[in-house]
This record gives C-alpha cells, structure tokens and sequence, in this order.
C-alpha cells in the first residue's frame, strides 16, 4: 500500500497506526479508505476489506484518508474539497493533493 504524506485520519478511527500496518499487510480490517481514483474520477471510497484482493498486491492505490466508517469517508471527501476549493479556487483534487504533499500547496 502506497500513503499519502499528509494522511487524513477520520475522527472515530481508533488507532490509526494498526489500521495502516493491517492495510500494508493486506489482513482483514474494518472500516474505508479514500484514494485516489485511476481514471478520471477524482477520488474513490472503498471498504478496507476490498484491498485484500491479490490485484490491489499488484496495482496498490494511493490511499489519502481512512475512516471508520461511510459516513465518515463522504466527511472526509468534503473537507479535502472545502480545503481545494479555499487553496486553488478549483476543484481539482488530484492536482491540489500532488501539490500539497510537494509542498507548493499548504
């Protein structure tokens, strides 16, 4: 599994670290992860449980935040596009998190 530098980490996550380490590797964990999306989609939500498939070992996401639950993942969705919007005047999300882990954006 691939992180993004600046991790966003839902508020009712417990222990953000184990989450991470069962993410890498690949064992049963609860709740969803936001990544960035392969196409032209901007950013994806899935269950935590659907990244122990074998072709996440082989095509990993980039994951960008992590929830406990739904709810949750749709907050964390609408913060980083709050953030966007306020730093770039767009809604570019893909381009906005590049240019924040860089550094050009804070």
């Amino acid at each position: 599994m691939k992180f993004y530098k600046y991790l966003y980490v839902g508020d009712t996550v417990k222990d953000p670290a184990k989450m991470k380490r069962k993410l890498k590797l690949h064992a049963g964990v609860g709740g969803y992860v936001i990544s960035i999306a392969a196409g032209d989609d901007q950013l994806e939500i899935y269950k935590a449980a659907y990244l122990k498939q074998k072709y996440y070992r082989y095509h990993p996401p980039i994951i960008v935040g992590i929830a406990a639950n739904y709810d949750e993942a749709v907050d964390i969705v609408v913060q980083i596009t709050k953030e966007c919007l306020y730093a770039t005047g767009e809604c570019n999300l893909k381009e906005y998190l590049k240019g924040k882990a860089k550094g050009i954006l804070k």
